[in-house]
């Protein structure tokens, strides 16, 4: 290891110790061997600094060695010692047999499933030292005793919960033993630190002293310190997140990630033990660090006051402003993921708050989602979420101010079932329903660009970006009762220049259909009533129905703008994408667009040779193009050049090329959408991912452009 001879004879401080779980191996001949799961070997990924962990196999036993520079294979270090195949099935590290999702979890039940020190990270001058690791550091670990441990059972069955199957049905479970001593340790001793800040501030008041506490309205120096004491339980509630084995690590950042990167409680092998006063990611002096930032940047005080209470239970209230952000159907158990967080601020603050803290967990009975397992199926399930939403919208209804608007936020997904009906979002359905039947009128949306990049559910994904604002307002007690056909008139008026604005707002296209649901509904809302022929109204579900197919019309409509070299490659990528395509096919197309295949060729977008034809991907575009001396400009060059540039050169290198292209920007933008939507359609992300970045960067683009806008030269403008 020549990279550490300049720490030789020095103390480096851990960040952190990363650990892979273990079971029994499954072949006989090696029962009481504990085999390694390991979903990643590489410990970091970055460029020049690359370090990963080599396991070496020595008859019945194995160790781990760190590695620096590029692994010899790269993807079989990724592997880990996952087999590869579907799943994340694993192998037995020392005779290879393979080990199923079935076995882990018999393991896990029966106790046998431990954890192995895989590698420690330090602290260097230069960044991050990754060292092997040492039976010592392992022995200090598991040496620890906790005081204390939270005891309380995990559901039996939870939305998003996995780790039970594993065998781990009490929270103390997620911990290890050391990190259990130190949020134990963290968790006592805000009562201390409250003492001492009580002791304090009584010093200083006096006489004047209130002895009251916070709970009952003091404001003296008991108060006080009440309410420190709940910064500081907050704080090592937090801590939690991170000493916890359901924390990874990210190799390509050299740092590990919190637990919950999303709403969920799934199975992590491989674990990043981070050190709390390591000074880096997950440190607690960090944590009160950035509360107090956060306390002190707030605005002067207010009289204001915090109450939880029933959403649906009657309140002799009325002109109040309301902003809410409602239940999710069945995508989150919320009630379920806050024992996480329950069990450790008990143990810190039940004794400044001993009503709140009354039971041994959250209450759940009443939480208004359509789980299941809490009901007698998901029938039952549902009619509790239907009924509870629709009392809920009626009290806001009724409790909203006369002349502001109640705004709710919502990130629902509408594809979720397929049936003769079409595709449709049973949670999203239900709630749209109870808000125009509480005599709602949406008047309106505000997309908000409100999700991290970094979440787990984000990463790489075609994952939602934003949240939108619904905008209602009390439908007037004499609105008019409409006919199918004066409502989809209506859609088709309404909608398009209402999509032309959603879309120069720069709505990534991936939440584009959803920002749309707005102004569409907005339309069927305004009515009492939307009703067919025959009588009967319509119902949510056929009025979201009328209003996509409004969408799809009104973006195929757009293409009308688009050169005719570009409106045959869209047409040819909806049924071929990239792939290739007969010769005779292409050139057929081709008159109908007004276009040829030689053209094409010509133009810079298309490959044809053996009879047969291919539309060039992004990355195969010479990275030269100068737009100013194409004599055959398409949008469809623009878009793609556009991807290769952000890709390549970042924002600012799109930047520079959307310069050249001002005539075409909302046409390229346009398309971006377009073509999107076929990817999303047709499934295929890694597709779609390309024109929704794009879009969802444009806005940026866009501002470095105006930056320094260069000289301008005239386009030529092709055919």
């Amino acid at each position: 290891r020549p990279d550490l001879e300049r720490y030789a004879g020095r103390e480096l401080t851990v960040i952190a110790w990363l650990w892979a779980r273990t079971v029994h191996s499954p072949n006989p001949a090696f029962a009481e061997v504990e085999v390694p799961l390991v979903s990643n070997f590489m410990l970091s990924t970055k460029k020049g600094k690359e370090a990963w962990v080599e396991p070496i196999v020595e008859g019945r036993r194995y160790r781990f060695e760190v590695r620096t520079g590029p692994p010899p294979d790269i993807e079989a270090t990724k592997r880990g010692t996952r087999t590869g195949g579907s799943g994340s099935i694993f192998r037995c590290l020392v005779s290879g047999v393979p080990m199923p999702f079935d076995y882990l979890r018999s393991e896990g039940r029966a106790g046998r499933m431990k954890a192995r020190l895989m590698a420690v990270v330090a602290e260097g001058g230069r960044g991050r030292v990754y060292l092997s690791p040492l039976p010592e550091q392992e022995g200090v670990a598991l040496r620890a005793v906790p005081q204390w441990r939270p005891d309380s059972t995990l559901p039996e069955k939870a939305l998003g919960f996995r780790v039970q199957r594993y065998g781990m049905t009490r929270w103390a479970d997620l911990f290890t033993e050391r990190q259990l001593t130190a949020l134990t340790t963290l968790s006592d001793l805000v009562s201390e630190a409250r003492s001492r800040v009580q002791r304090d501030a009584t010093a200083m008041m006096g006489d004047a002293d209130d002895d009251r506490y916070l709970r009952d309205g003091g404001e003296g120096g008991a108060a006080y310190a009440d309410a420190v004491g709940v910064y500081l339980a907050l704080a090592a509630s937090k801590e939690s997140v991170f000493l916890v084995t359901q924390a990874r690590w990210r190799a390509g950042e050299g740092k590990s990630a919190p637990a919950f990167g999303r709403q969920a409680m799934p199975m992590v092998w491989d674990f990043a033990d981070v050190n709390p006063f390591a000074g880096a990611g997950g440190d607690f002096e960090g944590v009160v660090n950035g509360m107090e930032k956060s306390i002190r940047n707030l605005p002067p005080p207010a009289m204001a006051t915090s109450r939880q209470v029933d959403a649906t239970a009657p309140v002799d209230e009325s002109n109040r402003v309301i902003s809410t952000d409602p239940p999710y159907y069945d995508n989150i158990g919320y009630a379920d993921l806050s024992d996480f967080f329950y069990v450790w601020l008990r143990r810190s603050a039940a004794s400044l708050f001993p009503d709140l803290f009354a039971t041994l967990a959250v209450p759940k009975e009443e939480e208004l989602v359509a789980t299941p397992y809490r009901h007698s199926g998901p029938e039952e399930a549902e009619a509790f979420f239907l009924d509870g939403m629709n009392r809920a919208v009626r009290r806001m209804a009724e409790r909203t101010h006369r002349v502001l608007p109640v705004t709710i936020y919502y990130a629902f997904k509408q594809a979720e079932t397929r049936d003769a009906a079409g595709t449709a979002s049973t949670g999203w359905e239900t709630f749209l329903a109870g808000v125009i039947r509480s005599g709602f009128s949406i008047t309106g949306t505000w997309p908000m660009r409100t999700e991290n990049a970094s979440r787990l559910v984000g990463m790489d994904t075609n994952a939602l970006a934003s949240s939108i604002v619904l905008v209602c307002r009390r439908r007037p007690a004499d609105a008019a009762v409409a006919g199918r056909m004066e409502f989809i008139d209506c859609l088709k008026e309404e909608l398009p220049p209402a999509l032309v604005e959603l879309q120069k707002a720069g709505i990534a296209p991936v939440d584009l259909a959803q920002a749309a649901i707005g102004p569409g509904m907005g339309v069927f809302s305004r009515y009492r009533s939307v009703n067919h022929v025959y009588g009967e109204p319509l119902t949510v579900r056929e009025a979201l129905g009328h209003l996509n197919e409004v969408l799809d019309q009104t973006l195929a409509e757009q293409e009308g703008d688009l050169d005719g070299d570009t409106r045959w490659a869209v047409a040819w990528f909806t049924q071929y994408h990239f792939d290739e395509g007969e010769f005779g096919d292409a050139e057929i197309l081709s008159k109908a667009k007004n276009t040829s295949v030689a053209g094409l060729v010509e133009a810079g977008i298309l490959v044809s040779g053996g009879g047969r034809v291919r539309l060039l991907r992004p990355e195969e575009l010479p990275a030269d193009w100068d737009p100013w001396k194409d004599r055959r400009l398409t949008v469809w060059e623009v878009v793609h050049h556009l991807i290769r540039a952000l890709d390549t050169d970042g924002e600012m290198g799109a930047a520079r090329l959307l310069r050249k292209v001002r005539a075409k920007s909302e046409l390229a933008r346009m398309l971006a959408h377009r073509l999107y939507a076929v990817c999303d359609r047709q499934q295929r992300p890694a597709e779609a991912f390309a024109y929704n970045t794009l879009v969802g960067s444009w806005s940026e683009i866009a501002f470095l452009a105006r930056e320094d806008p260069g000289k301008t030269q005239p386009l030529f403008e092709g055919k």
